[in-house]
């Protein structure tokens, strides 16, 4: 099903902002898809959910809904809950998918249980567990669970450093994850609707990809179209697509890997709500792919739309 009028969106309301530790980046994308919205004629209004949200959903006669929410209680399947429960069709992932892309650890149980190459991993509960971690050899990487945009995230090289990494990690989820470092080429692969788009590879001078190298360095260096071989390229996008569909995932994403040294790939997570800022990764594949800025937030929308 496809829409040639903004008329035929209805009224749409954009969630932004949110609670979660990721706010300040889904405010600043929010803000990009509402003047996109805009531009293209489409009816939209900003809201910054509270838990007033069912109610204003509600009164508001709103038709569907993007969701610019990330992290948890926007990406994690709560707020994909309640617009089913409202009949409200939204941008994005379902219940299942956004939850499983939020939990690394339960979404590496399914790549695994799949066949899909991850890295090598435990869950840490507690600081007993960390003898556990020890087990995967250093380095590690040591990261809360229900997180994105890399908060919480550190980079382990001796048992010394664990526990210290383990306890910021845990400042912000009840659940760490420890996995084995991969040391290789950082991709990513956005996907729009049924389509895989052009890998991104990245290059920065950080310990790997953090906050700081995705939101304000200029040190990142960004590669796109990547510089692989098109048979690897055709290879990689076609396993993102795996990843992205096991865990239930559909309307758009990303999906993160690593290529080793011997070229195997590590799947490394899933984000079913990327970010949209003008460091954001998804648009800068969608341009490598023909499709601005615009085009890309109005084919985001259409994913809101029944088959």
């Amino acid at each position: 099903m496809t829409i040639d009028s903004p008329q035929g969106f209805g009224k749409v309301a954009l969630l932004l902002g949110g609670q979660a530790a990721e706010r300040e980046v889904s405010l600043k994308g929010g803000q990009a898809v509402l003047a996109a919205l805009e531009r293209r004629g489409v009816a939209v209004e900003a809201i910054d959910p509270d838990e007033t949200l069912g109610e204003r959903l509600r009164a508001g006669g709103f038709d569907r809904v993007f969701i610019m929410l990330h992290g948890r209680g926007g990406e994690d399947g709560q707020i994909q809950g309640l617009l089913e429960t409202l009949g409200l069709p939204y941008t994005g992932s379902g219940v299942l998918g956004s939850a499983l892309g939020m939990d690394k650890y339960r979404c590496k149980l399914v790549w695994a249980g799949c066949g899909l190459p991850t890295p090598e991993f435990v869950l840490l509960q507690h600081e007993a567990d960390l003898v556990q971690a020890e087990s995967l050899g250093f380095p590690l990487m040591i990261k809360p669970v229900h997180e994105g945009s890399s908060i919480g995230m550190s980079r382990v090289e001796t048992p010394e450093s664990l526990a210290p990494a383990w306890r910021l990690a845990r400042a912000y989820d009840s659940l760490v994850l420890a996995e084995r470092w991969i040391q290789g080429i950082e991709l990513t692969c956005a996907i729009l609707g049924q389509e895989t788009l052009p890998l991104i590879r990245l290059e920065t001078p950080h310990a790997f990809y953090d906050y700081e190298a995705k939101y304000h360095a200029t040190t990142t260096r960004y590669h796109c179209p990547s510089g692989l071989p098109e048979d690897q390229e055709a290879s990689l996008r076609a396993l993102a697509w795996q990843a992205f569909t096991a865990i239930g995932a559909s309307g758009w994403g990303r999906v993160d890997l690593i290529l080793d040294g011997s070229d195997q790939p590590y799947l490394l997570e899933v984000n079913t709500v990327p970010g949209m800022t003008d460091h954001s990764l998804v648009p800068m594949a969608a341009r490598a792919a023909g499709i601005d800025f615009d085009e890309l937030v109005w084919r985001i929308l259409a994913t809101s739309l029944s088959p």
